[in-house]
């Protein structure tokens, strides 16, 4: 009879407990830090007592979050010389590293180069690994283990159920970490250096979005001081969105990466205006950066007059065409409106300075600021360089038909500028009904003006729903960092998608950056992905359908119905099983399935609302449905889908992303007839 001494299993899970009683000890060190004594300020005990208390959250031991997920058994200690033989170290593969009261390691984090074989060994390169373990677990409890002998060849075709019920397992809440079900190539993405801009092409189920926020992680591990520094950003398509995912990297222990959206970005004025989609396509254009340039640099003026600086009894004058060469040396250099026009008075002053020098005064960098500062240059930098406001550009831009006429002259044509053309003069930039359009417009002037602010590393999700303004605001804020762009061509549901990526990076200013595809579909079932697949030639030709690698082939049915009773009741049929359901429609039929639910008694939550056992249906507007991932779907009304859209293309492509939301099953349900698409 087995003593628990001798239990594999046993032994796991004593070392769990182990593992857990370490992380809380660590955190005890932490919280028990005297700061009084090693602060020569309050400014810096506050700045200390912050990074403490950021560290004392990252040690945080989530109870039903495992520990550990994995263990590596290596043939040879890492590094060491083999031919002298010797036994291999044994590492258990976690979340975060967690070392005992000696400093030995007792879990160690999954981005460590010593976990990459975890994900990266195979039978045909196990590198140096003897043995792979994978978890199992409920909730926090180990529950049990799975080996895999990458030297046996008996093991060849063995496949591991744990990963595969890890990646089927039903979800209820945000996303979750994929640490323990990384594929060799994601992997190979999350891992990519820093210093590179990687694009990720991915269909639905193929874990895009996992990649991109666990390359943040990777990134802030291997490369921590230098964006504890510059910063990181993950942007998202909507609140929604970014509410859905906002517990990935806490989970990864990594507290610090500000999340946003497009708009967010660019909110420098109150958006209450909506574009119709030509004009929108037409102000997402690239070529309005151009117009907007040439408005800009319209205000500088070259100077007609001389100054003359009068400093005591001395009066100093800088002729015109001397200023006029100043002028076309600061426009030469292509720095910005506002940095150029910053130094502009320094350049007069300059001038005036070398005729100081000339008559024998020996003048220094007091004088030449005083001289700046004089009434005289004030005013000539004045006319010649004036203060421009960005959102005041825009407007008149939008406003002023010769104006605009003639900065888009040879960029626009007479159509398109009709088109952005407001029909009503406007009193303010406060009382203006800008656009989301329009914000983009005046976040380029502003960047024209005065330069954006760099982050080391940006991850961009969705981004096949960009315009090309929009990706120019994103790339300012990573022109001296890298990104992450993450996306489905097949996906792209505005009037303006992205067609191609090399054309996207070029528009974020990565024109160098790698395109990587996503193929295999891990979280959509085959029956599922089949069927969407059947819209891919019409909305994306070329694009290779995702294979999904599961080996449950999920439930899938298309029922034709009479009314919204019958869409709640197979909702309703749904909810019996575990996980979360979601109910998608097309946004104008939202209030009739409202109502629909109200009278069944059914509560529902909103996109991005945190389902609990309780509530466990979502209710999700078309519009909002891309990114989200339920482990039921009920798909109202296909046709009501494509028609909510401007136009037939679009219209298909939200039907592609509608489908594609279920992790285990999806129910299709209609009463008007199916798409075409859908039935050929």
């Amino acid at each position: 009879m087995s003593t628990p001494a001798d239990d594999p299993l046993s032994r796991e899970r004593s070392h769990l407990a182990s593992s857990r009683a370490a992380l809380r000890a660590m955190r005890e060190d932490v919280e028990a830090l005297d700061i009084t004594d090693v602060t020569a300020n309050w400014v810096n005990a506050e700045v200390l007592a912050h990074q403490i208390d950021e560290r004392i959250k990252a040690l945080a031991d989530l109870s039903d979050t495992p520990l550990f997920f994995g263990r590596l058994d290596y043939l040879h200690a890492p590094g060491a010389d083999r031919s002298e033989g010797g036994e291999g170290e044994r590492f258990y593969i976690g979340r975060r590293h967690v070392h005992d009261a000696v400093g030995d390691p007792m879990v160690i984090d999954w981005r460590a180069p010593v976990s990459q074989p975890f994900y990266r060994a195979s039978k045909k390169d196990p590198l140096d690994v003897a043995l792979r373990r994978r978890f199992g677990y409920t909730g926090g409890d180990l529950t049990a283990y799975e080996d895999e002998h990458l030297s046996d060849p008996a093991e060849a075709a063995k496949t591991s159920k744990l990963l595969q019920q890890e990646i089927e397992r039903p979800r209820v809440g945000p996303m979750r970490d994929i640490v323990a079900t990384i594929q060799p190539e994601q992997d190979e993405i999350v891992r990519s250096g820093l210093g590179g801009t990687v694009c990720v092409q991915g269909g639905p189920g193929t874990g895009k979005t996992a990649v991109g926020l666990h390359r943040v992680a990777y990134l802030l591990y291997a490369h921590r001081e230098r964006l504890a520094r510059t910063g990181t950003l993950v942007i998202g398509p909507n609140r929604s969105f970014l509410h859905y995912i906002e517990q990935v990297l806490p989970a990864l222990g990594e507290l610090t990466v500000r999340q946003a959206t497009v708009d967010d970005l660019v909110g420098h004025v109150e958006v209450r205006g909506e574009d119709d989609a030509a004009a929108a396509i037409v102000k997402g254009d690239a070529r309005m950066a151009e117009v907007l340039r040439r408005a800009l640099y319209a205000h500088v003026t070259m100077p007609t007059e001389p100054v003359v600086v009068v400093r005591g009894s001395r009066r100093w004058r800088v002729p015109a065409y001397e200023l006029e060469d100043i002028v076309r040396e600061l426009l030469g250099r292509e720095i910005r409106y506002g940095a150029a026009r910053q130094a502009l008075p320094q350049r007069i002053a300059h001038a005036v300075l070398v005729q100081m020098e000339r008559s024998g005064e020996a003048p220094d960098d007091r004088v030449q600021d005083a001289v700046a500062r004089n009434t005289a240059v004030k005013a000539a930098v004045k006319a010649i360089w004036p203060v421009v406001e960005p959102a005041k550009l825009v407007l008149r831009l939008l406003t002023d038909a010769g104006f605009l006429a003639e900065h888009a002259e040879g960029v626009l044509s007479e159509e398109e500028r009709k088109l952005i053309l407001w029909a009503r003069p406007v009193r303010s930039v406060k009382s203006a009904k800008w656009s989301a359009a329009d914000a983009v417009l005046i976040d380029e002037a502003r960047d024209l003006i005065q330069r954006t602010a760099s982050l080391g590393h940006v991850v961009l999700d969705e981004a096949q729903d960009l315009s090309p303004m929009q990706y120019r605001a994103v790339g300012r804020r990573c022109t001296t960092g890298s990104a992450t762009v993450l996306g489905d061509l097949a996906q792209g549901t505005t009037p303006w998608a992205t067609r191609s990526w090399a054309q996207a990076l070029t528009h974020l200013g990565k024109p160098e950056g790698v395109v990587e595809e996503l193929t295999a579909g891990f979280r959509v079932p085959t029956d599922v992905i089949t069927y969407a697949s059947r819209l891919l030639p019409h909305i994306a030709p070329g694009l290779a359908p995702v294979a999904s690698v599961r080996e449950n082939p999920g439930f899938f049915e298309v029922r034709a119905v009479g009314g919204a009773g019958e869409v709640v009741a197979a909702c309703e049929e749904l909810l019996r099983n575990e996980g979360s359901t979601g109910l998608i429609a097309a946004d104008a039929r939202i209030p009739e399935l409202v109502e629909a639910l109200g009278a069944a008694g059914i509560g529902y939550l909103s996109p991005g609302e945190e389902t609990t056992q309780e509530t466990r249906l979502t209710l999700v507007p078309a519009s909002l449905a891309k990114g989200l991932e339920y482990d039921y779907v009920v798909l109202d009304e296909p046709r009501a889908v494509v028609d909510g859209e401007p136009d037939e293309r679009t219209g298909l492509r939200r039907l592609y992303v509608t489908l594609t939301r279920a992790v285990s099953g999806l129910i299709v349900t209609h009463g008007a007839p199916l798409p075409a698409e859908l039935t050929s």
